[in-house]
């Protein structure tokens, strides 16, 4: 059963699947997200199934030491330097 939510896009993103529509390459701007959820789902479990292979192949599961600076690693929010930039 589908169900009906709201989802958020840039002004930019939606302009382009709008124009997917109008081309006739997607059914509904629906259709084209559901499709895209669809990819992202199929993708998702491909990358944890090849992660899943090699951590088999190299000693088993991650520990929690080894997840913890992996965290560490790749949560690390990116230095914003202190200056704005102007819209154009």
């Amino acid at each position: 059963m589908a169900k009906k939510i709201t989802i958020t896009l840039e002004e930019e993103q939606l302009k382009d699947v709008r124009a997917l529509v109008a081309a006739g390459q997607a059914s509904s701007t629906s259709g084209f997200v559901q499709h895209a959820v669809q990819v992202a789902l199929f993708d998702v479990a491909g990358w944890r199934e090849m992660m899943k292979d090699a951590l088999n192949q190299t000693g088993g599961p991650v520990t929690d030491k080894e997840r913890a600076w992996a965290d560490k690693l790749l949560l690390k929010q990116p230095k914003r330097s202190g200056r704005r930039r102007k819209a154009a």
